[in-house]
């Protein structure tokens, strides 16, 4: 009896520390929360950048998990574990099966002996890796020779590759490519992970690489920007790139400028993409270079250098409802302003519409936005007009209404054309992941790194638009290029033209 009292005793200790250690993560996970309150409503200084609060909710879910499994392990019997509010996501069909059979050992009834057959099975299935291999591709090339006569030796010619005797193969390069500029793997990163497998592959060597790669991908990038110009309407934005100045010591502020086109929530039939171009500043000049050609609908921030590209060009520019919602936002967000917190209603209505007729057609959302959305903005425009002249000129409520009134025509354009979005989020989220690379990378080593990077960019955030793998994208697209493939067909090798093929 005592034996069994003590036994209970223990398992009533180790629960408590189960408990214990449940409520400090716990604890742990409400210190996060508050860090999210910050990057959402706190001061600049206490807010979050993007990355940050990715982390953030990674810290939060394995926390989460941490929790998850201590409560797993005290439930009444291993095999009936506590179930979890998680998304544990689909395995792929397409991915390679290997099955284990685990099997009884003794197939004689114990009841009679007589055999025992199969009457069903529970099928489970487990996400598996193996991880990176590297193999070695050998080729040879037989000569040739005639007993008969001196005839020269024949020998099939040598496959050509994007670096003539060099290392690597063109699925390699795509890795490289891929990791550096959709992963955001710095080159000596990579470096480290092939070190592990026992691939020691300098830094200079791997940039060597991505270099000569691409040489041979500017022409696709050039090509890219080409047929957007040729669109009715684009997106445009732009973000620090930081380029190493070495005669000063230190960086200095590059520009990246991206161009974007997604007719999708329209129901347009133009393949989205999106292609960057490295400058070394923000000057007007560099979008008017950029987009010569261009005449159409051109979706932007308020930053004036589009206002003389649409002075100069057959451009018409619509303006972002989001950057007049973030202004009044920062108003709001003290709880102080009842003006900037009605101005904040108003917009959230033109987004209910937006929602409603997402994936229309062009001339179907006009006609709704005719009805439903331009009795908002009438209203909306009466409003801040009214209260700039009841408020104090020098205040930040001031400068948001000021913002919208000054950008007022542009940012009515979507109630004209179905075609036009109420913001340009459509390119901010292209340009994300130039931020996040360049976080990582810290800032490019040149000028034509910069280039380098708005190449490959361009290239791989179009196959992801186009849900194209972009590793296996690039890969045969370099072997392509490697084999002659004809400049005058490059559009054969766009990341749409590849889905096409690998769908037929």
């Amino acid at each position: 009896m005592q034996a069994v009292e003590a036994e209970a005793q223990a398992e009533i200790v180790r629960l408590s520390a189960v408990n214990d250690h449940a409520e400090a993560e716990l604890a742990r996970l409400h210190d996060i929360i508050s860090a999210l309150r910050r990057h959402r409503f706190g001061a600049r200084s206490e807010k979050l950048d993007d990355e940050q609060l990715e982390m953030a909710f990674e810290d939060t879910e394995t926390a989460l998990g941490v929790v998850a499994a201590s409560l797993d392990a005290v439930a009444a019997t291993p095999r009936e574990p506590r179930r979890r509010k998680t998304n544990r996501g689909r395995l792929p069909a397409h991915l390679q099966r290997v099955e284990q059979v685990v099997d009884i050992e003794n197939k004689a009834c114990g009841c009679c002996g007589g055999a025992l057959h199969v009457i069903g099975d529970d099928v489970s299935e487990r996400l598996d890796v193996v991880p990176t291999t590297f193999r070695v591709l050998v080729t040879r090339r037989p000569r040739y020779g005639c007993r008969e006569c001196e005839a020269a030796p024949v020998q099939a010619p040598a496959p050509a590759h994007i670096i003539d005797g060099g290392l690597p193969s063109e699925a390699l390069v795509a890795q490289v490519l891929v990791s550096k500029y959709a992963d955001h793997l710095p080159l000596y990163r990579q470096a480290q992970i092939y070190a592990r497998q026992g691939v020691e592959l300098d830094r200079s060597t791997l940039a060597d690489w991505t270099g000569r790669a691409a040489w041979w991908l500017r022409p696709l990038r050039d090509h890219l920007l080409d047929t957007l110009k040729r669109s009715d309407k684009l997106f445009a934005d732009e973000t620090v790139a930081p380029v190493l100045d070495p005669g000063r010591g230190r960086t200095k502020r590059g520009q990246l400028w991206a161009y974007a086109r997604d007719d999708r929530p329209w129901g347009g039939s133009d393949p989205p993409a999106v292609a960057y171009r490295y400058a070394p500043d923000r000057k007007a000049e560099q979008p008017i270079e950029h987009l010569a050609g261009f005449r159409g609908v051109l979706q932007v921030d308020g930053y004036a250098a589009y206002g003389k590209l649409a002075r100069i060009g057959d451009v018409q520019l619509a303006f972002c409802w989001a950057h007049v919602r973030r202004r009044f936002f920062e108003q709001a967000a003290s709880g102080t302003s009842p003006v900037a917190t009605d101005v904040l209603a108003r917009i959230a209505q033109l987004y209910a519409v937006e929602a409603d007729i997402r994936g229309q057609s062009a001339e179907a959302r006009r006609a709704v936005r005719q009805e439903r959305s331009r009795v908002i903005i009438d209203d909306l425009h009466r409003v801040l007009e009214m209260r700039l002249g009841q408020i104090s000129r020098k205040g930040g409520l001031a400068e948001a209404i000021r913002y919208a009134l000054s950008h007022w025509d542009g940012l009515c354009q979507f109630l004209d054309d179905g075609r036009v979005e109420l913001d340009s989020n459509t390119v901010e989220r292209s340009i994300r992941p130039l931020t996040l690379n360049r976080k990582n990378a810290l800032f490019a080593g040149s000028d034509d790194g910069g280039d380098n990077w708005a190449v490959i960019a361009s290239l791989i955030e179009t196959a992801k638009l186009n849900r194209v793998d972009p590793q296996a994208w690039l890969a045969d697209t370099l072997k392509r290029l490697a084999n002659g493939h004809r400049i005058n067909a490059i559009g054969d090798l766009m990341p749409w033209a590849y889905a096409a093929r690998v769908v037929s």
